[in-house]
């Protein structure tokens, strides 16, 4: 039996969770098809404390009041933020973690920090048929890629490939490829962000994103496509105007996609409309790359909260628009993710996966 601690760390909010494996068959830990029994969790507000170390104290003594013996064996944290060499400087924290400091302070062998995209990949792992939602079935292979894409703050991708009876998660920086316009007006839209932003390039993440949903707006917008409804005018005007205060104000792209959703404003439907075309396009592109077989995840915040619209046929329509070789989509597995936990879930999954390695190694005993 091993206690593994998973974190998913963000500027706004932190998540514990403390879970346990019920299998003593080492050779099954870290199995996607092995359940994590989850003990305890805890919801944080981040810029409540002035370190991380204070919070999981916190958290192992709050949870050692339901939890017989809170023991971590293994942990893993989940970061919005690049990680080089185990540490990181977290952006919209003045917390600095590293994961050797981590051991020593929280009495655990085996700590380790990883991207929070590269968390997702591991999380897809250990999903069931009620954390997705399928947009294509495919033609599924075991034995085949699974890829991850995720529309957020950025654009998120990654890939999974099987070897040795498990999947290896690769993270990747595909979300900064070039944007790549499809019809007079993305190329219009293109043309606006370089000149907007005096840049040299446009990159995909510009587009599809939550900050790209806002970007398109204000395209159609400036472009005087349709008339600006009150409430998502009010709620740009206060973005735009405040931009030291945003995090305190409304996501004017949750208003938009809002909007498009419940078909109250023109400006809104047609932005989502382009978001969404562009979120297809670069699925369908990720997955010629890979020939995910295995699946082709699509997780991220903006994508659970447009599951709607996803779901009209504009995002397939893109998705396997790509000209001769079209076909070859057809046989990918389109599914997206549910689950907002699936990042914690990621973690565990890692931490797990890193206890059966310090067994292996000799560093652990099993149980321990």
């Amino acid at each position: 039996m091993a206690q593994l601690l998973a974190g998913d760390i963000g500027g706004t909010k932190t998540i514990l969770r403390l879970s346990q494996t019920n299998d003593q068959d080492i050779e099954r830990y870290a199995s996607h098809e092995l359940p994590l029994e989850t003990l305890y969790e805890q919801r944080y507000p981040s810029q409540n404390y002035p370190e991380f170390v204070p919070m999981v104290k916190e958290f192992l003594a709050a949870a050692a009041q339901t939890v017989p013996v809170v023991k971590p064996d293994s942990a893993c944290f989940a970061i919005a933020g690049p990680i080089v060499d185990n540490t990181c400087q977290l952006t919209n924290l003045s917390w600095f973690l590293r994961s050797e400091f981590l051991s020593n302070a929280l009495e655990i062998k085996t700590v380790q920090l990883i991207n929070d995209f590269e968390a997702i990949g591991y999380g897809v792992l250990g999903l069931g048929p009620e954390d997705i939602y399928e947009l294509q079935a495919g033609e599924p292979s075991d034995d085949s890629p699974k890829a991850v894409l995720g529309a957020g703050t950025g654009l998120g991708q990654g890939f999974l490939l099987p070897c040795g009876g498990e999947y290896r998660v690769f993270p990747s920086e595909g979300g900064h490829v070039d944007f790549a316009p499809q019809s007079e007006l993305e190329f219009q839209l293109r043309k606006y962000l370089l000149e907007k932003h005096c840049i040299s390039r446009v990159s995909e993440e510009r587009v599809v994103s939550g900050m790209g949903i806002i970007s398109i707006y204000q395209f159609l917008r400036d472009r005087q496509y349709a008339n600006e409804s009150d409430e998502v005018g009010q709620a740009m005007d206060a973005w735009e105007r405040q931009a030291g205060q945003r995090s305190k104000l409304k996501d004017p792209a949750s208003i938009i996609s809002k909007a498009a959703t419940d078909k109250t404003d023109l400006l809104s439907q047609k932005t989502m409309e382009i978001f969404i075309r562009a979120y297809g396009s670069e699925a369908g592109n990720i997955s010629l790359k890979f020939l995910p077989r295995g699946g082709l995840y699509i997780a991220g915040g903006v994508t659970a909260k447009n599951l709607p619209l996803m779901k009209t046929g504009e995002f397939m329509n893109a998705f396997s628009s790509k000209g001769r070789v079209s076909h070859l989509l057809d046989k990918v597995p389109v599914r997206v993710v549910t689950n907002q936990s699936v990042g914690l879930i990621g973690a565990a999954l890692k931490a797990s996966r890193n206890y059966k390695e310090q067994i292996w190694q000799g560093g652990l005993e099993l149980g321990n």
